[in-house]
């Protein structure tokens, strides 16, 4: 662990300021949105441009790092974020912040893209698992605090624009002046969606429904908050604690992982992250019990991510797990683009439940299939699986996902090798 705090703490300290920009940034146009009266549908279709614009960052951003390297594509899009954050009290209109929340996510994915390349080259066989895990709880701890920044100033006002802004141009600074030298850059072709699909049914779907859970949390609660007349303090605490419980649950589920079907364990926590989305929808009046039902939601979907990753790649060759991650990736994102459009859709028909609602249906989905898919095909013996590697859904980059992947096949060969490992 100090290996990879020495080699890698400039790198996770700027991805630490960079979270808590993005968290604040989306927290406060949720607010911001509902002081300048806009529609509960034109917020989901501004929260919703993020996640398009993250999508196409993604795809992108590898051909710009071949192109002009990493440190030009960092600095210049970390210096665009900077800029779109300040511009948003400036023209208070849907359309303009819909397309700055494009050129964000755009931006924020690719800065993303790059910063994991550096991860991964700073880390080796013997701590890419600690390093994942601190980059993990990194991001995560980033935007929780960024909730509570919230609470600094007036969010009618411009001072909570400009501490993001700020938090971005000083992100880049450790890491430009500090990490040494870039590393190289490549990308595997990607495994076709048809062909991934093929493998691991139950990965893909759960994949695409995850990605409208994630985007719900991550884009619409703070509407939600509004809508259903919380404070600006109870709404940092409301979103602070879906990513709380990401956090706090996302290593025990990975220890049940190791030991039990994964399959029978995808449904049991997709159960749960249903019981919570109820317990919101049924008893989110009562700000104590709303806070349960976000911790336990958040704590379920989080962890779903990884087992899902997991239970993907035990399908998988080798050979072919890099190969599989931008299409999972792509496949989340699809998620992600189409969730707060519909969350929006149903909190404008029946209030703020439609949030809940919509969390609580795409669970229930996602138990449904898991249950189909364990009369279709026979369980593998839990010895002979692969990995549970800890993911944060709010960087679900192809780099990440490789990383991860690659963590996953350095732990099967030392299990298959032991002799080799010492």
């Amino acid at each position: 662990m100090f290996q990879v705090l020495t080699s890698a703490w400039a790198l996770l300290f700027g991805m630490f300021l960079l979270m808590i920009g993005n968290g604040m940034q989306g927290t406060l146009l949720g607010i911001r949105g509902e002081i300048e009266g806009f529609s509960t549908l034109e917020m989901s279709i501004v929260m919703s441009a993020y996640f398009a614009g993250f999508l196409g960052g993604s795809r992108m951003a590898p051909h710009m790092i071949r192109r002009v390297g990493h440190v030009r594509v960092f600095a210049a899009l970390a210096s665009l974020i900077s800029a779109v954050m300040i511009l948003y009290p400036t023209f208070a209109d849907p359309w303009v912040w819909t397309l700055g929340r494009v050129l964000i996510g755009f931006c924020f994915s690719a800065v993303y893209v790059t910063a994991e390349s550096w991860l991964n080259d700073a880390a080796d066989n013997s701590n890419r698992g600690k390093a994942l895990s601190l980059y993990m709880v990194v991001m995560t701890v980033g935007i929780v605090v960024s909730q509570y920044l919230l609470l600094t100033a007036d969010p009618s006002g411009f001072v909570l624009f400009v501490i993001p802004s700020v938090l971005v141009s000083l992100a880049i600074t450790p890491i430009l002046l500090s990490i040494s030298p870039v590393p190289a850059f490549d990308t595997t072709k990607p495994m076709t969606l048809r062909a991934l699909y093929n493998v691991s049914p139950l990965g893909c779907v759960g994949m695409f429904l995850l990605g409208g859970v994630f985007a719900a949390q991550f884009g619409m609660a703070p509407v939600y908050g509004t809508l259903a007349g919380l404070s600006v303090a109870q709404i940092s605490s409301f979103v602070s604690t879906f990513f709380i419980g990401a956090v706090l649950l996302q290593y025990p589920i990975g220890w049940l992982s190791d030991r039990f079907d994964r399959r029978l364990l995808i449904l049991a926590v997709a159960v749960i992250g249903t019981i919570g989305s109820i317990l919101g929808l049924m008893l989110g009046g009562t700000f104590a019990l709303l806070l349960v039902s976000a911790f336990v939601v958040g704590g379920m979907s989080n962890p779903l991510y990884s087992l899902l990753l997991a239970h993907t790649n035990d399908f998988l060759d080798h050979d072919d797990m890099a190969a599989a991650s931008g299409g999972l990736v792509f496949i989340n994102g699809l998620g992600a683009v189409a969730g707060p459009l519909i969350v929006g859709a149903l909190m404008e028909r029946v209030g703020p439940g439609g949030f809940y609602m919509f969390t609580g249906v795409l669970f229930a989905v996602l138990v449904g299939y898991a249950a189909y898919r364990m009369t279709q095909r026979s369980s593998i013996a839990v010895e002979d699986t692969g990995a549970y590697v800890p993911m944060a859904q709010a960087s679900m980059t192809p780099v990440a996902m490789e990383i991860a992947q690659e963590y996953a096949i350095d732990v099967e060969l030392e299990s298959e090798n032991p002799a080799e490992a010492t």
